[in-house]
């Protein structure tokens, strides 16, 4: 299926895009979320007269996230969290975690944000992870979990 991209799509396109997709992807995910509308004539002679609005949008978006980065990066959040003798947790540190910790400091960020490239966190200590903002906006931050007996 053919769409037109609203927005920056990771690993699919930029803003005003028309690209081709899997059906289901574009009819369940893409379209519902407003991130792209079909590819016919009428959407994109429509898409060409909002393109200036959505491109200023898309911008603003961008400097918000990037204001936000300066406030995160860097940030050391703190879990405490059960663990044996050993060091292992009982249970683990997801992403949901994380994202719900950064909301108690006071910076909105999506759980789907944090990216946790060798999955949840299941040992005490530092832990270096990586959240994304925007698309193009990535902050580091440390998550230091804590074992309590």
């Amino acid at each position: 299926m053919q769409i037109i991209l609203l927005e920056k799509v990771v690993n699919l396109g930029n803003l005003g895009d028309v690209v081709n997709v899997k059906d289901g992807y574009a009819r369940n995910f893409l379209i519902p979320s407003g991130r792209a509308k079909r590819a016919n004539a009428n959407n994109l002679a429509e898409f060409e007269a909002r393109r200036v609005e959505l491109e200023k949008v898309a911008a603003e978006k961008l400097a918000e996230a990037q204001a936000a980065a300066g406030k995160v990066e860097g940030l050391t959040v703190q879990l405490v969290r059960k663990a044996g003798v050993d060091g292992r947790l009982f249970g683990s540190v997801t992403n949901a975690d994380i994202a719900e910790a950064l909301e108690a400091l006071g910076h909105k960020v999506e759980k789907s944000g944090v990216r946790m490239p060798n999955g949840p966190i299941k040992t005490i200590g530092d832990n270096q992870i990586e959240v994304a903002l925007h698309t193009d906006v990535l902050a580091n931050i440390t998550v230091s979990v804590l074992g309590e007996h």
